[in-house]
């Protein structure tokens, strides 16, 4: 039976980050890649693929927004959740 829980538990975390990386990679590309490109490479925003920025900082930012980021990062990006922030930023951490 614990075995049963603890296979149950794996399944789970590995279901919900892949479903994370699905939301992220589509949020990228619906709120970002318009600036930062298709693939981070960056066009009128900054390459974001191999950024230095860490996964918590890039949250902060597409979250609450950087007074040092041009616009439209000065804010946070209005209609993002924490939780979408973090998913996107751990898909531009990806990004390779």
């Amino acid at each position: 039976m614990r075995r049963h829980a603890i296979a149950f538990g794996i399944a789970f975390l590995l279901s919900s980050s892949a479903w994370a990386a699905d939301e992220g990679a589509a949020l990228y590309k619906a709120k970002c890649a318009g600036c930062h490109g298709p693939a981070g490479e960056g066009k009128m925003g900054p390459a974001l693929k191999g950024t230095k920025l860490s996964e918590q900082e890039l949250v902060d930012v597409l979250a609450k927004g950087a007074e040092t980021k041009k616009p439209p990062h000065k804010k946070g990006i209005s209609g993002l959740t924490q939780q979408q922030a973090k998913a996107v930023a751990t898909y531009v951490k990806s990004l390779k």
